[in-house]
């Protein structure tokens, strides 16, 4: 397979929450771009990490049906504004943040005192707004991690006075892909995969689907080196594994079936200690009987009764 080549069509940013991205891989065999542009998608919207707010503690504040008094917004819909709030962090750890204004005025983002290492996206978005002179004061708890994480309303139990958050970690927003088969040589054709990338811009388009194929060799590589060892049973030879045959596979008459079944004869194993005749000397066991036995034995699985029993002892 030749190497893959990837181009970025368009980068752009629309807003600061709002980053777009446009790139082509190719070459690709007939069916590889549906796989690889699947595994790139689902990989970006859901496993790429993000940093976002998932409680805070408002000074006044007991749960998240109050009203604070001089801010115009209520708890919930305060929360809701933190939850958007977007970060750009490499921390690995919880982190707590906190912001303490006296109003009147207008709460953004900007004000927030955020841990060493950690930035803002969007400095003006919108927290609250104070009508009067009262103070605003708030601390909140910061936390990386994958997908979007819901929690039971109520008190955090981590803290009884800090208020849980739903949290949406994932910094791609969108992702589209499509398909165009396009003429590689002269043999044959190729395919070429389009993506899209929308991200909140915590992370660019470019850096988000390096970091998911990085993601996806990291994965695909722990399966080159499997050793599982099965249990598998061996046999010495294909005597063996006829051996275990039940006598119903030889499709014997009802006399002579029964006849066996009486004489514990349950399996091909079972005959094989019989020779033609000992065979005569079951009960009710008689010659066409016999007879049908080495035959079905030789028909089916080339098995030669002996005649005789042969004696282990020899001189």
């Amino acid at each position: 397979m030749s190497l893959l080549q990837i181009e970025c069509l368009e980068s752009r940013i629309d807003k600061p929450r709002e980053h777009y991205g446009q790139f082509a891989i190719s070459p690709l065999n007939s069916s590889q771009a549906l796989t690889i542009g699947n595994a790139l998608r689902r990989t970006l919207l859901s496993d790429l990490e993000g940093t976002a707010i998932v409680a805070a503690r408002i000074a006044g504040v007991n749960h998240e049906f109050s009203t604070i008094p001089g801010v115009r917004e209520d708890v919930l819909e305060i929360l809701l504004n933190l939850k958007s709030v977007i970060f750009r962090t490499q921390m690995k750890e919880p982190q707590v943040g906190r912001i303490r204004v006296q109003g009147p005025g207008v709460v953004t983002a900007g004000l927030l005192e955020l841990p060493p290492g950690v930035e803002l996206v969007d400095p003006r978005q919108y927290i609250a707004t104070i009508c009067n002179n009262s103070i605003f004061e708030l601390e909140f708890r910061l936390e990386t991690n994958i997908g979007y994480k819901i929690i039971n309303r109520g008190i955090d139990h981590m803290a009884s006075d800090f208020l849980q958050i739903d949290s949406r970690f994932m910094p791609v927003k969108k992702v589209n892909f499509s398909i165009q088969e396009v003429q590689f040589d002269i043999l044959k054709d190729k395919e070429t995969l389009f993506l899209e990338i929308w991200t909140n811009g915590s992370i660019t388009p470019q850096d988000a689907i390096s970091k998911a194929a990085d993601l996806l060799s990291r994965f695909f590589n722990s399966l080159k080196n499997l050793d599982f060892k099965y249990q598998i049973e061996e046999f010495n030879s294909e005597e063996q594994v006829v051996a275990q045959v039940s006598i119903e596979e030889l499709q014997l008459s009802v006399r002579a079936y029964n006849c066996l079944k009486r004489a514990q004869v349950h399996s091909v194993a079972d005959l094989l200690n019989y020779s033609y005749e000992e065979l005569l000397e079951i009960k009710n066991f008689g010659q066409k009987s016999a007879e049908e036995v080495v035959d079905a034995l030789s028909k089916r699985y080339g098995i030669r009764l002996p005649y005789e029993k042969i004696s282990k002892n020899t001189e």
